[in-house]
C-alpha cells in the first residue's frame, strides 16, 4: 500500500512555476498494478520520484507498506563509474539479496554482452534502461515503480519484459509510467490520471484509458 496525504509539489522550469501534485491524496492498494497516465510534462516521473523517496514534497506526506523499488528507468540509480555488474552487485548488497544471484539474472536479462562488464557512463539510454528494469525485476520489492522502461528494446525484449513483470505482479504491485495504452492495458488492473496537479484514481483501468483518451483529445494539435 502507498498513500498520498495532501501532497503538494511545485517547481520552477525555465522561469515557470510548474505543479506537480496540488495538495493530492489518494491511496494505492498492495497488490494491485496501477497505469499512471497524463500529457508530457503533466510530472509522473517527479511523482514517482517523490512515491520512492528520491525527491521530497513540498508539502503533505507519503507513506508506504512494504520495500518499494526506485523508478526504473531512472539514470540517478546507478554510479556512472561502475561497471553495469559491478553496480547491479552493490544495489545487491544495499538490499540484502544474493550478489551473485542478482548478476547472473540481470547478465541474462539484460542481454547486454561485453558491455555489461564496461562503465556505466559508456550506456546508451536503452542499455541504461534494459540494466535498471533487469535489476529491479531481480529483486523482489512490494511495489515495483516503472517509468516507460518495457518501451525500450525491440519485440522480443519487449515480450520478455511483460512476462517477468507479469509474474512478479502475482506477488507484489506497481505504478507503471507508459504512454503506450495498449501495455497498460495489458499490464494493470487499475488506473491514475494525473492532470494540472490532480490525481484521478480508478480501480479500473479502462476508466483511466478513457480519462486519458478525452484528455489527450482535448489538447489534439495542443502539444
Amino acid at each position: 500500500m502507498i498513500r498520498l496525504e495532501n501532497v503538494t509539489k511545485t517547481y520552477v522550469l525555465s522561469g515557470q512555476r510548474k505543479t506537480v501534485a496540488d495538495d493530492v491524496t489518494v491511496e494505492f492498494p498492495s497488490k494491485v498494478s496501477v497505469g499512471l497516465l497524463g500529457r508530457n510534462g503533466a510530472g509522473k516521473s517527479s511523482l514517482l520520484r517523490m512515491i520512492a523517496g528520491t525527491m521530497n514534497p513540498d508539502a503533505g506526506r507519503i507513506v508506504s507498506s512494504g520495500l518499494v523499488s526506485w523508478p526504473v528507468g531512472f539514470a540517478g540509480s546507478f554510479h556512472p563509474e561502475l561497471t553495469g555488474a559491478q553496480n547491479v552487485r552493490f544495489i545487491a548488497r544495499i538490499y540484502g539479496v544474493d550478489t551473485d544471484a542478482l548478476v547472473a539474472f540481470v547478465q541474462d536479462f539484460a542481454g547486454l554482452g561485453m558491455h555489461y562488464h564496461l562503465p556505466f557512463r559508456s550506456y546508451s539510454s536503452g542499455m541504461r534502461s534494459r540494466l535498471a528494469f533487469g535489476t529491479s525485476m531481480g529483486i523482489k520489492f512490494d511495489t515495483y515503480l516503472v517509468d516507460e522502461v518495457t518501451s525500450v528494446g525491440d519485440a522480443v525484449f519487449k515480450k520478455k519484459s511483460e512476462r517477468v513483470f507479469n509474474a512478479r505482479m502475482a506477488n507484489a504491485g506497481a505504478i507503471v509510467v507508459s504512454h503506450s495504452m495498449a501495455m497498460l492495458e495489458r499490464m494493470c488492473q487499475a488506473g491514475a490520471v494525473l492532470e494540472n496537479g490532480k490525481l484521478f484514481y480508478y480501480p479500473d483501468i479502462q476508466d483511466a484509458l478513457r480519462h486519458y483518451e478525452e484528455l489527450i483529445g482535448g489538447f489534439e494539435g495542443g502539444e
